[in-house]
């Protein structure tokens, strides 16, 4: 009986494990991670939260703390504040492609497109991904250059890729 037990007991608590590993979306990776806090804070500001819990698939360029320590302080503030809620919205969604990209499909992309692809962003906005100096870097449409320094952090609704600079839509 007791095997029986402990038996019983193992499975529920594998079951149980699975399906809360299971249920991990991008939103829980960077709440689980300390160099995602202000991205955090910023998709709270933003109510995006909801959005990217959601079924997806998306491919998130996560930026850093530190890159979003590269924006003036002042400028940061300013966009967290409620009243610019739509405008950090559409910075955010410019960092979502609203399909899942792993770092083999880009590498696959950028051969096929001689070193550059473009994508559409969540905002209707493009990114071009290039590669340059041995590197994997995105372009934003002012022409500001991010490196993508980690990739495929996977989670139930997609894949993040993180970046060391905060891309900008037009």
């Amino acid at each position: 009986m007791k095997k029986l037990v402990f038996i019983l007991t193992a499975f529920v608590a594998l079951t149980f494990n699975q399906t809360a590993t299971a249920q991990k979306t991008i939103v829980d990776v960077a709440v689980g991670s300390e160099d995602f806090s202000t991205l955090v804070a910023a998709l709270k500001a933003a109510d995006l939260v909801e959005a990217l819990q959601g079924d997806g698939p998306f491919t998130v360029f996560a930026p850093t703390n530190s890159a979003f320590a590269k924006i003036d302080k002042d400028a940061l503030a300013n966009l967290l504040k409620p009243e610019n809620k739509s405008t950090l919205a559409n910075i955010l969604t410019y960092h979502v492609i609203p399909s899942k990209l792993m770092a083999s499909d880009v590498v696959a992309a950028l051969k096929k497109g001689d070193g550059k692809v473009e994508v559409k962003a969540l905002n209707g906005a493009v990114l071009t991904v290039m590669s340059k100096d041995g590197k994997i870097w995105l372009k934003d449409e002012a022409g500001n250059y991010s490196e993508i320094t980690a990739t495929d952090v996977t989670a139930d609704n997609g894949v993040i890729h993180v970046i060391d600079t905060v891309v900008m839509p037009k």
